[in-house]
C-alpha cells in the first residue's frame, strides 16, 4: 500500500472490517495502525513508522515476523500440498508434527486431534471428556470446573469455563455454567503466606468440591502457571501437582489449556513440565505455528483414545473442521519446532529473560507498581491508580503512549504485561524496557 493511501485504508477498514475485542467507536479518537509489513520483532506501518511487537501479536509470533526459516518451509510446502481433508486421508506434515509433539511428552500424550483456533481446541477437550465418560457408562459426568478469572475462549462451550465477565456475561443465558473455584493467584497471599501456601489453600477448595460432586464432574480445566487474560495471574507449580493428584483420586479428567502458556512461554516447552505432571488433555494453539497460520490441537492419552475405538460410529469422536490438520499450518509448526531444537531456544530464553528482568528493574521498584512478576518470557505488573475513571481509561491511554514510543503493548485493565518474541537483541531489550517505563510514567503521572 502506498503511504499516500494510508488514511483511505484506515477509513475503508473502519467501514468494512469489524475488529475483535474492540469497541469500534473508540477508533474515532484512537486511529487504527495500518500495518504494511513485519521484520523480526518489528511491525511497520505504511508510512515507515515502526513498532516493537512487545506482545508477539497476541502471543503467537515466537520467532519474529517474516522469519526466513519458517518462510522457506511454507514456500516448499506450497509446491507440494496446500490442503487435503483429514477424514479418510493423511499427509506427512500432520504425521510428523503429531509424532514430534508426542515425543516431547515422552509419549504420555500420544494422540493429537487438530482444529484451527484455541477456543475450538478447548471445545474439543470438553467434548472428548464428556463423550469418554458416556462411552465408559458414566454419562452422568457432565459438569466442568474452572478457576476464578479463567479464560478459555469465546465460543459457547469455551465461555462455559471462562470467568472473565467482559467476555461471558453478555452471553450468560446461552451457557451451561461451570463450577468456579478459587484461583491460586499468588497476589491473594494472606499475611505470612507463600505462593505455595496459596496453592495448597486453593487446592483444598477444589478437593471440597470434588468430595461433593466428583460423580457428576467430567473435568477440571486450568491455564497452567499463568492465567493470562484475567491479568497475568501467576501461581506456584505445586498447584498443578495437587490438582493432578485430586483428579486421579476422584476420577476426574484434567485439561491443561496451554494455548497461551505452551511453546516455551513459561520457560519450559510445556508449562506442565514445571510441576512434573501430564494432564489428560493438553490444548495448544497460538505459538505452535510460529504466528503464521491458524492451528490448534488437543493432545491426549492412549486410554482416552481407546475409549472411542469401536466399530460403532456413534462411539467415535464426532467433531470436525474443514481445515483440520492443514498441511501448510502443520509445516509452519514443524519449522517452529525445528527452531526450538536447532537454536537451543529454551536455554537461550533463560538468559534473555534474565536480561529483560534486569532492564525492567527500575519499573519493578516504581512506587506506583505492585506485584511485579515474571514467569519465563512473561512479565507483568499492576498499576496503582486511585481514581476509578483514570483506571478505566488506563489501558487505552497506555496503549497510545506506548505507540508514540514505537512500542506495541496492550494492558489488561490495570495490568501491564510483556510477552515479546524470542528474538530480542540487546538494543531491543533496552528499548523495550525504557519505552515501557516512559509510557507508564506519562500515563500514571509520575
Amino acid at each position: 500500500m502506498k503511504s499516500s493511501n494510508q488514511s483511505e485504508w484506515i477509513a475503508r477498514s473502519l467501514k468494512s472490517v469489524w475488529h475483535p475485542c474492540t469497541q469500534m467507536q473508540h477508533h474515532e479518537t484512537l486511529p487504527l495502525i495500518p500495518v504494511s509489513h513485519g521484520r523480526g520483532a518489528w511491525l511497520f506501518d505504511a508510512e515507515g513508522r515502526r513498532y516493537l511487537d512487545g506482545i508477539s501479536s497476541w502471543w503467537v509470533n515466537l520467532f519474529g515476523h517474516a522469519n526466513p526459516r519458517i518462510n522457506a518451509a511454507l514456500k516448499d510446502q506450497l509446491d507440494l500440498l496446500e490442503h487435503a481433508m483429514l477424514a479418510g486421508f493423511t499427509h506427512e506434515p500432520v504425521i510428523r508434527l503429531s509424532e514430534q509433539l508426542a515425543a516431547r511428552t515422552g509419549n504420555m500424550l500420544g494422540h493429537c486431534f487438530y482444529a484451527s483456533d484455541g477456543a475450538s481446541a478447548v471445545e474439543i477437550a470438553l467434548k472428548m471428556s464428556f463423550h469418554f465418560w458416556r462411552n465408559s457408562g458414566q454419562g452422568e459426568k457432565q459438569e466442568f470446573v474452572c478457576l476464578k478469572g479463567s479464560y478459555h475462549g469465546e465460543t459457547i462451550g469455551a465461555l462455559m469455563v471462562t470467568d472473565v465477565a467482559l467476555f461471558r456475561d453478555a452471553y450468560g443465558p446461552l451457557l451451561q455454567r461451570a463450577h468456579v473455584i478459587e484461583s491460586p493467584d499468588f497476589r491473594q497471599a494472606r499475611e505470612g503466606e507463600t505462593a505455595a501456601d496459596v496453592a495448597r489453600r486453593a487446592a483444598g477448595k477444589l478437593e471440597a468440591l470434588l468430595q461433593e460432586r466428583a460423580g457428576k464432574i467430567a473435568a477440571v480445566i486450568v491455564e497452567p502457571l499463568v492465567q493470562c487474560a484475567t491479568g497475568m495471574a501467576m501461581y506456584d507449580p505445586l498447584y498443578l501437582s495437587e490438582v493432578r493428584a485430586l483428579c486421579d483420586r476422584y476420577q476426574v479428567h484434567l485439561i491443561a489449556d496451554e494455548i497461551a502458556v505452551g511453546c516455551g512461554r513459561t520457560g519450559t516447552f510445556f508449562a506442565c513440565e514445571q510441576a512434573n505432571i501430564w494432564p489428560d488433555f493438553l490444548c495448544l494453539s497460538k505459538g505452535i505455528s510460529g504466528g503464521y497460520l491458524p492451528l490448534s490441537l488437543v493432545m491426549t492419552r492412549d486410554a482416552i483414545y481407546q475409549g472411542f475405538y469401536d466399530a460403532d460410529v456413534r462411539r467415535g469422536f464426532l467433531h470436525s473442521h474443514s481445515y483440520t490438520g492443514n498441511p501448510l499450518a502443520c509445516r509452519a509448526a514443524l519449522a517452529t519446532l525445528a527452531i526450538f531444537d536447532e537454536d537451543d531456544v529454551l536455554n537461550r530464553n533463560r538468559q534473555r529473560a534474565a536480561r529483560i528482568t534486569e532492564a525492567l528493574a527500575p519499573l519493578a521498584e516504581h512506587p506506583k507498581v505492585r506485584h511485579f512478576r515474571n514467569r519465563g518470557m512473561i512479565w507483568a505488573f499492576d498499576a496503582v491508580i486511585g481514581d476509578a475513571a483514570a483506571a478505566a481509561s488506563f489501558p487505552q491511554r497506555f496503549f497510545a503512549a506506548a505507540l508514540q514510543r514505537e512500542l506495541l503493548l496492550r494492558p489488561i485493565g490495570r495490568t501491564v504485561y510483556l510477552m515479546p518474541p524470542y528474538v530480542l537483541d540487546e538494543e531491543e531489550t533496552v528499548r523495550l524496557a525504557a519505552a515501557t517505563r516512559a509510557a507508564f510514567e506519562e500515563v500514571i503521572g509520575a
